[in-house]
Order: structure tokens, then sequence, then C-alpha cells
């Protein structure tokens, strides 16, 4: 089974994930249409088209297609719950840096439901955050954990195992995978790191700090921060771009590798260095 995975509010009226659907089939192949985002919006779903559930088919497909851009990528990832089942992402969006394909390489969909497809595995990070003796949010994470004030300046220290890397007042941190060094971290002035390197990258967000710089750390690291100065003003922390909870002052985010990993399909039409130069220029 392949599921198809569209953004509808890119991809209109399904028209593309309805021309993967019938490639499929005629090549033999089951698919399901699992829309990400909408649901079962009947503004955006067409009455004709029945949908299904990413999170609950994840396990039962071998192949996932996300239809749109690198949020779909990252919405259907979100959904798989670490599902070790391969992503191929077809690019209606802007950047599209995680997507292998554009709409003029559909037919290319046919051979990865063969097989006949290269696969590049991408880090992922385990987050938990605590607060007092309780772990009020865990999740995983492809791209990036953000701490954040809502508006308001907050301090931020960041250790390594028990050892502070910094210190400093600012808008917040980033904490990037190697696959997210293209999305907000990069925007921060963080490292631009090819998606298939093993590390974790700490990028400061508007740092009352003069001359301090990003950091790009070992993949076994274990990386604590911790929010202070919130008396009275307001921090939140996001996974992969989605908002997971309100901070208070003490609390500890801790952020480390995860035990799994994404499976993302690439057919090797261009090098990531190829990539970069076109969607940065």
């Amino acid at each position: 089974m392949i599921a198809v995975c569209p953004n509808p509010y890119r991809d209109k009226d399904l028209a593309v994930s309805k021309q993967i659907v019938e490639m499929l089939s005629s090549e033999g192949y089951e698919s399901v249409v699992c829309p990400l985002f909408a649901g079962n919006d009947s503004e955006v779903i067409p009455p004709d088209v029945e949908t299904y559930s990413l999170k609950e088919l994840s396990p039962q497909c071998s192949l996932v297609i996300a239809i749109g851009g690198d949020g779909t990528i990252l919405s259907a990832v979100r959904e798989m719950d670490n599902a070790p089942v391969p992503v191929l992402g077809v690019n209606l969006g802007t950047k599209g840096f995680m997507s292998t394909l554009e709409l003029k390489d559909l037919p290319l969909v046919v051979r990865a439901a063969k097989g006949d497809m290269k696969i590049s595995i991408r880090m992922m990070l385990d987050v938990e955050l605590h607060r007092g003796d309780d772990i009020i949010v865990t999740g995983s994470v492809l791209n990036d954990v953000v701490i954040h004030g809502h508006g308001d300046c907050i301090r931020v220290t960041a250790l390594c195992e028990d050892e502070t890397v910094t210190s400093f007042s600012g808008d917040g941190i980033i904490i990037a995978t190697p696959t997210g060094s293209t999305g907000y971290s990069m925007s921060a002035g963080g490292p631009i790191v090819e998606p298939a390197a093993e590390n974790i990258i700490l990028s400061p967000v508007c740092p009352h700090m003069m001359g301090f710089r990003p950091y790009v750390l070992a993949p076994y690291r274990e990386i604590t921060v911790i929010p202070g100065n919130l008396y009275g003003k307001s921090a939140y922390i996001s996974l992969d771009g989605i908002f997971a909870a309100n901070l208070e002052n003490d609390d500890k985010i801790v952020v480390r590798r995860s035990k799994y990993q994404t499976q993302m399909v690439d057919f090797g039409l261009k090098s990531f260095y190829d990539i970069a130069r076109e969607k940065l220029t």
C-alpha cells in the first residue's frame, strides 16, 4: 500500500494526487489518499475522493508520497509516528529543500513504488520538557526545536552535558538537525549542513551579544536548554514548527539524538549543493 499525502491547500482539487493515484493504479499498486492539515474539510477535499488517516495506515505502507512543500513532509513524518517507511516529497511549495521531485518528474513515483530508488537516512532529535520532577512534553523532530519568547527578550542558557555552551539574552535559540539547517536555523544565521551529516546545531535568535556564533556539535551530545528570567514574560517551545507548550521559569528542555530516523527517497537528480545554490539565489 502506498500513501498519497497532499497538502490540499497547495494541491488544488487534489489534481496532482489523483494523477499519482492513477499512475500507480495503472502499474498495479494500491494507494490511499491521506490529506494533511485539512482532515476531511469539504471545502478543499473533493467529494469523489475517499480519504484515510496516515497515522493509522502508515505502518502498513511501503511508501509515503508527500505532496506540497517542506512543511507537508514534516507533517507526514509527524503523522507517521516513527514508522520506518520511505518518504518521497513532491514539491508544490516555494523552497522545497526536502522534496525530491518537481511536477515534471512525476513519472518517477512509479520507480519509487517498485523500490528503484536511493534512500537518504536523516538524523532526528528527541525532546523532553522537564518541569520540576515531571516530563510534560516529549516528541521527536526531523527539523528543529525552537525555544522563543512571545515578543519578549528572554535569558537562554544552553549546556552540553553539564558544561555551559552559551548563556545570553535574546529572542531564543534553535536546536536543529542537518536536515533542519536550511530552515529557521539558516535564517537565524546558522550554518548550512548537508542533510546526510550527523550533527546537532545550536543557533541563537537575535542574541544581545556581539560576535556570538552558532555551534555545530557531535551527534552523541545531550543538550539542556534552560530559559530564565521568565517572571512576567512569555515564552514557548515548538517542535518542527508546531507549538508544543508555553514555558515557565526554570523549565529544562533536554535534546538528544533519537534512535529513530527518517528515510527520504532520493533519485540523485540533483546534488544537495546544486539544490542549495538554486533555492538560495
